[in-house]
C-alpha cells in the first residue's frame, strides 16, 4: 500500500533509541542514518525513516493520524508496548488487548512515541 512512512522528530537521537526498541520488539534491526541525518528501518519490505523537517520548522505530530505496525502474536506486541514505555514513549487509548469488529478479532497496542506521533501494533489472529 505504501512506500514507505517518515515522522519529525525534535531530537532524532532520542527517536531513534525508542524506535530502535519499538521496532525491534518486532523483529527489526536498529535504524541506520544516511548523509542527511534521517535515520532509516527496512523491515519485511518496508521503510520506516525519522528527520528533522527540512524547513526548519518544528515537528508536529497529525492530530488523528496513526501509523501502524503489523505484529506475529499478542506476546510480541505486549513486548513492543513494553519496550515503548521503557524508552520515552507513553501509552495512550485503551490497554493492550482483543477487541472485535465487522472485520473480525484482532489484538492491538498504542503508542505516543516522543515526538508525539501516535502507533499502533496490530496482530490479526486466524479467524
Amino acid at each position: 500500500m505504501f512506500s514507505h512512512v517518515m515522522v519529525g522528530a525534535h531530537d532524532v537521537d532520542q527517536s531513534k533509541a525508542f524506535y530502535d526498541a519499538v521496532l525491534g520488539a518486532l523483529g527489526a534491526k536498529p535504524g541506520f542514518a544516511d548523509d542527511k541525518g534521517r535515520v532509516i528501518y527496512v523491515h519485511e519490505n518496508a521503510m520506516f525513516m525519522i528527520t528533522s523537517p527540512i524547513n526548519g520548522e518544528p515537528a508536529t505530530h497529525a492530530n488523528g493520524g496513526t501509523i501502524g505496525f503489523g505484529a506475529m502474536s499478542p506476546e510480541q506486541i505486549d513486548a513492543w508496548h513494553a519496550a515503548g514505555v521503557a524508552n520515552g514513549g507513553t501509552t495512550c487509548e485503551n490497554a493492550p488487548g482483543y477487541r472485535e469488529a465487522p472485520f473480525g478479532k484482532y489484538y492491538l497496542a498504542y503508542l505516543r512515541d516522543p515526538a508525539g506521533n501516535k502507533l499502533c501494533a496490530l496482530h490479526r489472529p486466524e479467524q
